[in-house]
């Protein structure tokens, strides 16, 4: 193994840019897609010898555009990229949900066609799962699709659509036998955003951004062979999928893991309280902080141990519900703290007064409270860790 990490040391000496080994701002992202936009030159060539080399998804098979690395490679790899702090070359729909079903549940064709243009980032994917009378209760939703000759024709309208504006396809959930038990009358189906009768509506929220969407389809007709799966049987995949978008959203619970230290909260507490000795001037900010580092260092090591556990196999289990309703409570209370840290200074919604990291502080606060919502709200995580983990009683 280290020949490998010393592979890859070298690779990434060669391809990595500078530019590329620091900490991006949110609006740095690369979504890819067939209107990929780039911050800059360096991003585009970062995505470039990421995706030429598979590895913007290390573990998946070469055939298919992947690393195809084991386990402990990618380990060695994500050690790798971590050390010289390399940002994401591509964040994705398609990589950290999509993409594990399709290679369970997708046909070879589906694979062949879409799984490389994935790894690439040549297309970009939404999620048309959440309707207006569908949310948690996401098996009641009621958009249609009928077939008619070599098409279903969808109908119906999704709602909470992230990015959808800026989408080039959509996973979609459809009801396929409305006649079934509500869980066994849905599909899986897969389409182009460009087809005719696809429309989109971006929905403004308290932050002032926009990055959902109301989703529309009137009689968009999709080929019969972008079914997933079997028809009727759409159900057992969507969960899957949520499994994986659950594993996605802990992750958030990381994000004041930062290698830059003028940004950790300790750093930033000085900055507004003061410092007696080296240390924070307010001991409850103090304690606060240290609990939330421990806390974070404690959910690290946990999802690197379950990890280590279930490297037999990629599915992710129930207990995907434990580490998103606890990333999401991370992430939440990083924010209060921050909040609590800046006094007057979070109040800010524009002007000068304020600095911009603390406009955008502000607005990151507000957004977090949506990560108990996102990839199934904590009251259902809650409950899927009693039924499905714990074994408790209906």
């Amino acid at each position: 193994m280290e020949a490998f990490r010393q592979e890859v040391r070298v690779w990434l000496e060669a391809n990595c840019p500078e530019s590329m080994r620091s900490a991006g701002a949110e609006d740095e992202t690369v979504w890819g897609g067939r209107n990929a936009t780039f911050p800059s030159e360096d991003a585009r060539k970062w995505l470039e010898a990421m995706g030429n080399k598979g590895w913007t998804c290390p573990t998946w098979p070469k055939e298919y555009g992947g690393g195809g690395l084991s386990y402990d490679e990618n380990r060695i790899l994500q050690s790798e990229l971590g050390r010289i702090n390399a940002r994401p070359a591509l964040v994705s729909f398609g990589i950290s949900m999509l993409g594990p079903v399709l290679l369970e549940y997708g046909t070879e064709e589906q694979k062949v066609e879409h799984l490389p243009k994935i790894v690439r980032g040549e297309i970009r994917w939404c999620q048309g799962y959440s309707e207006p009378g569908a949310g948690s209760d996401l098996a009641g939703l009621q958009t249609r699709a009928v077939k008619d000759g070599d098409d279903y024709v969808v109908n119906g309208q999704k709602v909470w659509t992230s990015y959808a504006n800026h989408a080039d396809w959509i996973f979609c959930l459809v009801r396929t036998d409305p006649d079934a038990p509500k869980h066994e009358g849905i599909s899986f189906l897969l389409f182009d955003m460009e087809t005719k009768g696809v429309s989109t509506k971006p929905i403004q929220l308290i932050s002032g951004a926009s990055p959902f969407c109301e989703t529309f389809f009137d009689d968009v007709r999709v080929p019969r062979k972008n079914l997933m799966g079997k028809e009727n049987q759409g159900w057992t995949i969507a969960k899957k999928l949520l499994q994986h978008e659950r594993n996605m959203v802990a992750g958030m619970g990381m994000r004041g893991r930062t290698k830059n230290p003028a940004n950790t909260m300790e750093n930033q507490a000085k900055h507004y309280l003061g410092e007696v000795s080296g240390r924070i001037a307010d001991a409850s900010v103090r304690d606060s902080i240290t609990q939330h580092k421990m806390d974070g260092e404690a959910f690290a090591l946990t999802l690197r141990r379950t990890a280590d556990e279930a490297k037999s196999t990629s599915a992710p289990s129930p207990a995907s519900s434990i580490f998103k309703y606890y990333g999401t409570e991370q992430n939440k209370k990083r924010f209060e703290i921050m909040l609590k840290v800046m006094g007057s200074q979070s109040l800010g919604w524009e002007g000068d007064t304020f600095e911009e990291r603390e406009l955008s502080t502000t607005r990151e606060w507000l957004r977090s409270k949506a990560n108990s919502i996102e990839g199934g709200t904590s009251e259902v995580q809650l409950n899927i860790i009693a039924k499905r983990v714990l074994g408790l009683p209906d």
